[in-house]
């Protein structure tokens, strides 16, 4: 639709500089008109390019890769919170590989430490001072897999970065590239040796997201045609850090109208006033969802937010976020009642018009 759209944009200037201002042709106003149209054209296609690539390799979920873009465009990060073998690790190779960017795998364990994934500072002999080695963490997209099972003190090792863009080692600072993305995975069903996430660190998560079963045709293609040569491995990059910055500075310019300001608000306090939860959202969740929700808007084309944009990124961008009162209860049930909840929140609110 967008495509179109543009296409008819493009004519239209074509017909208005043969017909009506054809002397104007060098005017600096057509210029700017004809820069914007193929510029917005070529963002629009390189969107679409990034979604088809990776589900090259993610079949059948169209949602779930949807979401991983949402969150990289609104400077997010993302849990992805599921079973094993459902294609979690697969998901966030793909996205790296699809961008031209540095790119590592953190595989988190019960015995890392925070230098693990910081850096450390060596002596260096020759020059008798103390050299910084940077870690994995200074990369644009960082998976974090497993991330439950370290200990807290290296979970907390991710606080800052996620928040801020920087570390602090030995009484420094030190600036993180852009963009930085960090996509952490966890099995919410095998806690034995897993140090739950802290809510001050579920926080820091744009979103949490699950990826579920394949339907029965998917998984049938996928068992037929995934080889040992089939993976992230055989996509190739259709974005560049670059790009993916004037993306995010494209969405921070996405209008929301103060209606939806409000309207955002309402739900973020209704988590609070709810009598099932024991803790609401925070601010920052509000901040979120409505950056998630200029995100979504951006991929679909538009230059404003809709309600319909703060409806679909609720559950994803809230969900997690919250505690119900049946907190004694199995995670499977408390998952499904937070997000329930949220969806029922979301009801109970009248949609400004």
């Amino acid at each position: 639709m967008l495509f179109y759209l543009f296409n008819g944009l493009v004519l239209f200037v074509l017909i208005l500089d043969n017909i009506l201002i054809k002397s104007l042709k060098n005017h600096i106003l057509i210029k700017y008109i004809y820069r914007f149209i193929f510029i917005s054209m070529d963002i629009s296609k390189k969107i679409q390019d990034l979604i088809k690539n990776i589900e090259k390799v993610i079949k059948g979920k169209p949602d779930v890769v949807r979401l991983s873009i949402i969150a990289l465009f609104a400077r997010g990060h993302i849990l992805i919170e599921d079973i094993p073998g459902v294609g979690k690790t697969t998901l966030a190779h793909c996205l790296a590989t699809s961008l031209n960017c540095s790119f590592k795998r953190i595989q988190f364990t019960s015995d890392m430490l925070p230098a693990d994934i910081l850096g450390v500072s060596i002596y260096n002999p020759s020059s008798r001072n103390f050299e910084f080695k940077p870690g994995p963490i200074f990369s644009n997209i960082v998976l974090a897999d497993e991330i439950n099972r370290a200990s807290p003190r290296t979970q907390s090792s991710l606080l800052e970065a996620m928040n801020e863009s920087q570390v602090s080692i030995d009484r420094k600072t030190y600036i993180l590239p852009q963009p930085f993305m960090v996509m952490a995975t966890q099995n919410p069903l095998e806690y034995y040796g897993t140090f739950p996430l802290p809510e001050s660190q579920l926080d820091r998560f744009l979103m949490r997201i699950r990826i579920g079963y394949p339907a029965p045709e998917d998984e049938k293609n996928i068992i037929s045609l995934v080889s040992f040569d089939s993976g992230p491995k055989e996509l190739s990059p259709v974005l560049n850090g670059e790009e993916v910055l004037e993306i995010q500075k494209a969405v921070e310019q996405v209008k929301v109208e103060e209606s939806l300001i409000d309207y955002i608000w309402q739900i973020v306090d209704a988590t609070r006033r709810s009598p099932l939860l024991g803790l609401g959202a925070s601010p920052r969740g509000g901040i979120f969802l409505k950056r998630a929700s200029q995100s979504l808007a951006f991929i679909l084309g538009r230059d404003f937010v809709i309600p319909d944009d703060i409806k679909q990124m609720a559950i994803p961008v809230l969900a997690h976020r919250v505690i119900p009162n049946t907190r004694g209860e199995g995670f499977g049930k408390r998952r499904g009642d937070t997000d329930q909840i949220i969806k029922d929140i979301i009801d109970t609110i009248s949609v400004p018009i």
